[in-house]
């Protein structure tokens, strides 16, 4: 356990906070149920988590090159868990949401840690063989999410997805302080300073734009709540970039994204998380509210995406420890898109057995994306800029998902209205309520004659929204793999190459970490 130990806990650690990005999925009905909450509410609960991850991710990272990584991955674990511990006592969704995000910011400061900590302790193969068996973990994380969801769910109860992350949580912690190296003060970057308004403007961006998509379809775009929060986000992003050019110590050196690949790595990772995990709680609303799937059956669904992501990351982390941007990168995107796209052939009387395929397909995409981007995300810039790197990355990834839940919330209820018009009274709120998971509810309001034609509209409704958003994430995936592989095709002219992962000497024990 010397050498494999500190890995140990920073996978646990990864694990537990990416698992809770998904496993909310199949608890949703259930959540709603318990709390009666709306379609924009249940989306904040998956929302709320991966905003609050992405906003923290950047100052995390210098706080932790302030303070100490061990530290801060210490600090980041007892702060998820005592959220955890709020979630599960929720009475409402209001204290859910505000605890879910609470915990995100706790997953961000774990985050933000785990790849400059493996960069760190491990070089060589060895080095490639630690991003391997952490993409592994982290593309599993991300499927195996709904299926600990929904055994929990279904045996227990839903709040039991949050309690379970205590036990977890204490274990992380221990190996924390058992395996990874204590930190000396002397290699601390006592001459990093937190860039607060750089974070301020980062965090009013990110949550202003997410808010304005969550909300649109349930306000109307022209509504001001709708309006408001987008304006202040575009003023907050133009606002940001300049800062961050003149600041001494910038949040985000933007300077990083004039090397192709490691534009690329962040391209990769967002368009890859936004598009095949941004469809999945429709994906595990329609498996459970239309084909009435226990949680436990809807998260089995998605078990071959989970298997393929987690075989394809480590069999790359073993063979390929220099991955090639133009192979692997527009490759995993590629398949990704392939993918998800082959689940957009749903109709009225479809059952699960057809999503198997390409959710296979998509999970050998994922299952690149997660390895080459974050290799190349560290292996694309300086040392120095290492830790900002991977929080650039962790952030990317988590935007990407958020975005992609709140834009593909909005085109499903768009999809539904115009699906269930000319079958109900009133298509938009009927939308609304089957997005969220209600078919069951909406059956229930309808006189016993008229059920079986609605059951049908609903069933219609459904597939058609869950195809258009397949189709489009597709789309989206295959889009993002040609840029990729336009930006990695030659160096630019007056552009650094992109430099090999560090510490590729031959292999020693694991060094000290700050």
């Amino acid at each position: 356990m010397r050498v494999w130990g500190p890995l140990a806990a920073v996978c646990l650690g990864t694990f537990m906070l990416l698992v809770d990005v998904t496993i909310v999925l199949v608890a949703l009905p259930a959540v709603s149920e318990s709390l009666d909450s709306s379609l924009s509410q249940l989306q904040w609960v998956a929302d709320g988590y991966a905003l609050a991850v992405a906003a923290a991710l950047l100052g995390s990272g210098t706080l932790a090159d302030l303070y100490g990584r061990r530290r801060m991955y210490a600090a980041g674990l007892v702060v998820f868990a005592s959220a955890s511990v709020v979630c599960g006592l929720a009475p409402n969704m209001a204290v859910l949401i505000t605890a879910r995000m609470v915990q995100g910011l706790g997953a961000a400061a774990m985050f933000t840690t785990t790849l400059s900590l493996i960069g760190t302790l491990y070089s060589g193969r060895r080095l490639g063989v630690a991003f391997g068996v952490w993409a592994a973990v982290a593309s599993a994380a991300a499927a195996l999410g709904p299926i600990l969801g929904g055994l929990l769910t279904q045996v227990l109860d839903w709040r039991w997805i949050f309690y379970v992350n205590v036990p977890v949580s204490v274990l992380a912690l221990t190996m924390t302080f058992r395996f990874i190296p204590r930190p000396t003060w002397t290699e601390r970057d006592t001459a990093q300073r937190l860039d607060v308004p750089g974070l301020l403007l980062f965090s009013l961006g990110a949550g202003g734009f997410v808010y304005a998509l969550t909300e649109g379809h349930s306000q109307g775009w022209t509504s001001p709540r709708t309006l408001l929060p987008l304006g202040a986000a575009l003023a907050a992003f133009a606002v940001f970039v300049p800062v961050q050019a003149r600041s001494t110590h910038p949040l985000l050196d933007l300077s990083l994204f004039r090397r192709p690949a490691f534009t690329a790595a962040m391209l990769t990772i967002a368009i890859g998380e936004g598009t095949v995990y941004g469809i999945l709680p429709y994906t595990s609303l329609w498996l459970q509210s239309v084909q009435h799937l226990s949680p436990i059956g809807a998260g089995l669904v998605v078990l071959p995406h989970a298997v393929a992501a987690a075989v394809v990351a480590v069999v790359c982390g073993r063979w390929l420890p220099k991955p090639s941007p133009r192979l692997g990168a527009s490759l995993g995107l590629a398949l990704a898109g392939l993918g998800v796209g082959a689940e957009g052939f749903l109709g009225p009387d479809s059952g699960w057995p057809v999503l198997v395929g390409g959710l296979a397909l998509s999970g050998i995409g994922m299952g690149l994306v997660f390895q080459v981007a974050a290799a190349l995300a560290l292996g694309s810039v300086p040392a120095a800029r290492a830790g900002m790197a991977g929080g650039a990355y962790s952030t990317f990834e988590q935007l990407g998902y958020a975005f992609g839940v709140a834009a593909f919330g909005s085109l499903a209820v768009a999809t539904m209205t115009t699906s269930l018009d000319g079958d109900v009274a009133d298509p938009a709120a009927a939308a609304r309520t089957l997005s969220g998971g209600g078919a069951d509810a909406l059956l229930a309001a309808t006189p016993a004659d008229h059920r079986p034609g609605l059951d049908h509209a609903l069933h219609a409704a459904f597939a058609t929204a869950h195809n258009t958003l397949a189709l489009t994430a597709g789309a989206l995936s295959l889009a993002g793999a040609a840029l990729v592989l336009h930006l990695t095709r030659r160096p630019h002219p007056g552009q650094p190459k992109a430099q090999p992962p560090r510490n590729t000497h031959p292999e020693p024990a694991p060094a000290a970490v700050d």
